[in-house]
């Protein structure tokens, strides 16, 4: 399609979807189709739900289980993209709307979202907003500057009966100015008044309106409810709605949204307006005038140091009462994490290669500043757990129940800690001062100690965000990377891995049931190997003593991922994956060790360097990081 047939296909449509008619035409038009009268909050809702959800139950998805216990988790399309590990946040949003939806309570409340800096409140507000534009036009009376609902023309003693004959509710009142040109230029005949379609607009402050801190010196209303125009007041009494202009947030954004921004900045007079909003779904008129009619949906959000502020004074409390709180907390999944930096730098023009486990890296590290200390496990393994992976606590089969974590944690988890923007700009300068137009783990854990030393924080903080770098984080990525190399070096890494899985798991299902395994070389029968077992499970700690239970949970899982139809390989179970993966790693390290750190290789370690290269550059990585993590491996993960 070339420019000028996507611009004359533009205009076509433009032009269908325009009316402008009576409005006895337009009554015609919600007899056909009542929910085209639908009010604000349901409009949000039904854009929502419109592009399908899914359902998580725990009973048939393990991953929920571990992450959620009993909780069915619903996944929204409309997030989907642009918002990770934030599942139970959405879920509340979703629920104001759909109760709103419904006209509950919720319909005349504020809809408040509280969270530290960065943590997408601005976002999931941005992303309703952009909704609100690309959604069907609604009908609105011509030169109304609130874009009411023609409904409102209805005399309130017709109302019952229309409403009956539309199948739709009639809520609410004719603005003033509205009113005056009904009994001026209609002479009360309303069903002669136009009626027009109109769309939302964020530049054009249709539908849309936002509301920053203003001045407290200076906290004028009328950036609320509009004002009076002092330029016609020679023509016009003060109370003539003649000289009202009504261009006030309130007033732009009926029918649509209203957005505060840092709400709590603004001095508690200059608020009072939402309290007649949300319960009286009215604001007053600028002069003298009545008050009038608003249907729009008011979202507001703020940093918690303001929220605490706010609620702690005692005459707040008429505010507090019209507010549902929902609190919008950083991610603490790890695999959720990594999703918000590859969509910010996917969104980028940056494009420097960027070598495995970097990003990876980098948020584990934004999640272990977030974490909370727990008397039950250490960070990293709280993380692991948080990220959903089964961990055997200290070499037993005793399992870590995250909801335990959680409860032990309380409601601060989540809410202090690194910032998404702080991770992001650590990775930006990463990017900016390579020369060589690659990233890797190094270079980045390099960037975020640099930023961590800048970073405007208490000592304290300083330094465990600095140990969980040089310490934590990097022993970490040594036995990542040491599996890396490992993978580089055996042939056919996960066929032997899962050759290693498989025998396992005969093994152990023949010493838990107490039956033979038939050789399958010479049909004899023979007991369970005893020692192949334990030559995996020690390398998790899994203690002589403990080694039955080990394999009695590791049967049980296996037969209970059989039951639902899933599929079985060495990654189903995450202790024995890890098992299986050191031993393998056992196994080839002193060749890597060798091989790697030599530096005159005769023709056979040489050609083995050479494959194992080749295979690094095949899994991610290019020339330059390849010789930087070779190099770091050399120094650094085979001391002699």
């Amino acid at each position: 399609m070339n420019i000028n047939e996507l611009l004359d296909k533009d205009k076509m449509r433009r032009k269908k979807s325009n009316f402008e008619g009576t409005f006895l035409e337009y009554l015609e038009i919600v007899q056909k189709n009542p929910d085209i009268a639908k009010l604000s909050h349901k409009r949000m809702y039904d854009l929502i739900v419109e592009k399908g959800f899914e359902i998580y139950r725990p009973e048939d998805n393990t991953r929920i289980k571990k992450l959620h216990g009993n909780e069915v988790i619903r996944k929204y399309e409309f997030f989907k993209d642009d918002f990770f590990g934030i599942d139970r946040t959405i879920m509340k949003i979703v629920n104001y709307f759909n109760a709103a939806a419904m006209k509950g309570e919720e319909a005349r409340q504020v809809l408040y979202l509280v969270g530290p800096v960065g943590s997408g409140k601005s976002s999931l507000v941005e992303a309703l907003k952009v909704a609100l534009e690309g959604s069907e036009p609604i009908y609105a009376l011509k030169g109304c500057p609130m874009r009411e609902d023609p409904l409102h023309l209805i005399p309130k003693h017709l109302r019952p009966e229309m409403e009956k004959a539309l199948g739709a509710k009639i809520e609410g009142d004719l603005c003033p100015i509205c009113r005056y040109r009904l009994r001026e230029e209609y002479h009360g005949e309303y069903e002669k008044f136009p009626v027009v379609s109109t769309d939302f607009s964020i530049r054009s402050r249709k539908g849309v309106g936002v509301v920053p801190p203003v001045d407290p010196n200076n906290q004028d209303t009328s950036v609320l409810t509009g004002s009076v125009d002092i330029s016609k007041l020679d023509l016009y009494s003060e109370d003539d709605p003649r000289a009202l202009s009504l261009n006030g947030a309130f007033d732009v954004g009926n029918r649509g949204i209203v957005e505060f921004i840092e709400v709590f900045k603004n001095d508690v007079e200059y608020l009072h307006t939402i309290i007649t909003a949300t319960q009286e779904k009215s604001i007053p008129s600028p002069g003298k005038g009545s008050m009038i009619y608003f249907d729009g949906i008011i979202l507001a959000h703020s940093n918690e140091a303001e929220w605490n502020k706010f609620k702690s004074d005692h005459t707040n409390e008429a505010i507090l009462d019209r507010i549902v709180k929902v609190e919008v907390p950083y991610c603490m999944e790890l695999n959720e994490e990594l999703k918000i930096y590859e969509k910010i730098l996917h969104k980028s023009n940056f494009n420097a290669h960027i070598a495995p486990h970097t990003i990876e890296i980098a948020s584990m590290f934004a999640i272990l500043t977030r974490i909370l200390p727990s008397s039950k496990v250490d960070p990293l393994t709280k993380l692991k757990i948080y990220n959903g992976e089964e961990i055997v606590e200290k070499g037993t089969t005793k399992k870590i129940d995250i909801m335990e974590l959680k409860e032990e944690a309380g409601q601060r988890e989540g809410l202090s800690g690194v910032s998404t923007r702080f991770i992001i700009k650590s990775i930006d300068n990463a990017l900016t001062n390579s020369d060589n137009s690659c990233i890797n783990p190094l270079s980045v854990m390099e960037s975020l100690i640099k930023a961590v030393k800048e970073l405007d924080t208490n000592e304290d903080d300083k330094k465990r965000y600095i140990t969980f770098l040089q310490d934590v984080i990097r022993k970490e990525y040594n036995k990542t990377l040491e599996k890396e190399i490992t993978k580089a070096f055996i042939h056919s890494y996960k066929e032997q891995a899962e050759s290693l899985f498989n025998n396992y798991l005969d093994h152990a299902e023949a010493y838990v049931n107490k039956t033979k395994l038939k050789d399958q070389s010479t049909g004899e029968l023979l007991d369970a190997d005893e020692k192949f077992m334990r030559s995996i499970e020690e390398h998790i700690g899994v203690s002589e003593s403990s080694a039955k239970g080990f394999r009695l949970d590791v049967t049980s899982y296996m037969f209970y991922l059989m039951r639902k139809g899933d599929k079985i390989d060495y990654n189903s179970y995450e202790p024995l994956k890890d098992a299986v993966e050191k031993k393998l790693t056992t196994s080839v390290r002193e060749l890597s060790r060798i091989i790697t750190k030599t530096k005159v290789r005769d023709k056979d370690q040489d050609e083995k360097y050479n494959t194992m290269v080749k295979e690094l550059k095949a899994n991610g990585y290019c020339d330059h990081c390849c010789d930087v993590i070779l190099k770091y491996a050399a120094n650094n993960l085979w001391k002699d």
